[in-house]
């Protein structure tokens, strides 16, 4: 018999740490002593059960079989009848099976799969191999259990920002300790410059979320342009509640970013609602993302205007849009077209990314010399077509 106060003890604390419910735990332990006893104690081809009394530590034990026909299993008419290999029933095995006939002399009621248990001798008195056995079940179902928690925490984690510690760094991949998994911020996912060291606090964003093997694959991205978003929801409560929504977002990791937004609500700027009083929230973001520059404009549907403000902060003198091929001409004053084009082009290049138009920048005085180039190789055409007349 089981020290039930010890185990009721031990059952508290996995159940706290592993954070596992009591019912697999239990059932972890009773598949553990079924083995155990069908390795000491059974044959090989039978099915036993366990049953564990949490109140007064007694174990039973069961053979279990499987109420079956001559449509779900194989049976020999002779000694010299063999399988047809293209034949997938299971054969028929006295230890695993009882046909529906036999059930029914044991139990009115019996259908095709139900289970007929008979007991069995009650041991507690395990070899060293059964013991083996029993160790290697329950740790295995511990750590099935285990994934199976993990899992049910994290899936619903998916996509949203997570913090944790520094572990290590190797080779460029750092490992962050999540708690009770380790996830990887791959190098091409971390923004350039960044360096961590073992215990630094992190957050970043988890972005794919598998099995595998034994355990899970966390990975997590600190460029990822929804990392941004998911910041701003943190920090802007209108973005949290949907009352302010990020249509779209152009970034460049460290360096820029772009970002429309549109409200819902007309008494709410939605500009005003991500970059805060005094510029609080965007500060504590740009904070986060070592220095990244944020520029916040406001969406619109209108094409003409929507590409403007994503040029900003340069001001435009027009637009010629061909939207069948997501192509646009913006013709800006000379003291405005390094702004519009950014260092080395960043500016125009982030643009084109926001709106998915190919932008090209040129000079109103360049577009207004070409008209005159245009009008005057009009005239000269217009002319010739005279005198051919003529003659």
């Amino acid at each position: 018999m089981l020290d039930i106060k010890a185990l009721k003890q031990s059952l508290d604390i996995i159940e706290q740490e592993k954070r596992i419910s009591r019912e697999r735990i239990i059932e972890a332990i009773e598949l553990s002593l079924a083995a155990a006893y069908k390795k000491e104690y059974g044959d090989r081809d039978q099915m036993i059960k366990a049953i564990l009394n949490l109140d007064t530590g007694e174990m039973e034990f069961l053979q279990v079989k499987t109420v079956v026909d001559e449509t779900l299993v194989w049976m020999p008419k002779s000694e010299e009848d063999e399988k047809d290999e293209e034949d997938e029933r299971p054969r028929y095995n006295d230890e695993k099976h009882m046909f529906l006939n036999d059930a029914k002399l044991m139990r009115k009621d019996s259908t095709v799969g139900d289970e007929i248990v008979f007991p069995l001798e009650t041991k507690d008195d395990f070899g060293r191999i059964a013991a083996q056995t029993a160790k290697q079940v329950i740790v295995q179902k511990f750590r099935e259990a285990e994934k199976d928690s993990l899992i049910q925490e994290f899936e619903g984690k998916e996509n949203t920002i997570v913090s944790g510690t520094v572990q290590r760094v190797e080779k460029g991949i750092t490992f962050i300790d999540l708690g009770r998994a380790t996830a990887i911020l791959p190098k091409e996912e971390q923004i350039m410059g960044e360096n961590f060291n073992p215990g630094d606090r992190i957050k970043a964003y988890l972005f794919s979320f598998d099995e595998a093997g034994k355990g899970l694959s966390l990975r997590l991205s600190r460029s990822h342009p929804k990392f941004l978003i998911e910041l701003f929801k943190q920090e802007a409560p209108e973005i949290a509640e949907g009352k302010v929504e990020i249509k779209f977002v152009a970034r460049e990791p460290g360096r820029r970013s772009k970002m429309a937004v549109v409200s819902y609500d007309e008494h709410i700027d939605p500009i005003g609602a991500c970059v805060g009083s005094r510029g609080v929230r965007i500060n504590q973001i740009t904070q986060e993302l070592h220095g990244e520059r944020i520029d916040v404009i406001e969406w619109s549907p209108e094409l003409s205007n929507f590409i403007a403000d994503a040029l900003s902060p340069a001001e435009i003198e027009g637009i010629e849009l061909d939207e069948e091929n997501k192509k646009a001409i913006v013709y800006v004053s000379e003291d405005q077209f390094s702004l519009a084009i950014g260092k080395q082009g960043q500016n125009v290049r982030l643009a084109a990314k926001l709106t998915g138009f190919k932008i090209d920048i040129l000079k109103q005085e360049d577009a207004a010399a070409k008209e005159e180039v245009l009008e005057a190789n009009s005239e000269e055409i217009a002319e010739e077509k005279i005198v051919e007349e003529i003659k």
